[in-house]
């Protein structure tokens, strides 16, 4: 079995499950965080959004670095914030398509290629592609996601069932 097709099942149920949670996101609570050190609902929001366009970055580059000396981020780490639910869902919406496109087109010697994340100019890791696309895009994903579930319940919005049943969703 290729490795994509390991991947792509996973991905396209997180994916599922992480546009039932942006679904619920509220409108008109932009500049709501819980605590003074997190960040904002939109910011929050835009970020869980922009998270599976980085599966296409990872299979098309082999490195990003995130504080690049001398120069600006890459365009994968410009900050999107939710101005609308409607912008977010198609934010949403595209970059998990290219995301998934780019997974869906990758060999396995790709998936296999070492990817590193770098942060002025030092390497913070090194890992297969295929790694990178489990631990730094999607569970990145969940661990956002899961905290934005928190910023629902805190706004009175209801949190869909994510991997069971949640107070507000009873799915069995």
């Amino acid at each position: 079995m290729a490795i994509r097709d390991m991947i792509l099942p996973e991905f396209d149920h997180e994916m599922a499950t992480t546009r039932k949670v942006l679904e619920r996101v509220p409108e008109g609570k932009s500049d709501f965080k819980p605590h003074p050190r997190s960040m904002t609902l939109d910011r929050l929001a835009g970020h869980v959004a922009e998270l599976p366009g980085w599966a296409k970055e990872t299979i098309l580059q082999d490195h990003v670095d995130m504080n690049p000396s001398g120069n600006p981020p890459p365009a994968q780490s410009a900050a999107l914030k939710m101005t609308s639910r409607k912008q977010l869902l198609e934010e949403f919406d595209k970059r998990a398509a290219a995301g998934r496109a780019a997974i869906a087109g990758a060999s396995d010697e790709e998936m296999m290629k070492p990817w590193s994340l770098i942060a002025g100019g030092k390497t913070v890791f090194t890992l297969p592609k295929a790694v990178v696309l489990r631990g730094f895009v999607m569970n990145h994903l969940i661990h956002h996601r899961g905290q934005l579930s928190v910023y629902l319940r805190l706004n009175e919005a209801p949190v869909p069932s994510i991997y069971g049943p949640s107070a507000d969703e009873q799915v069995f």
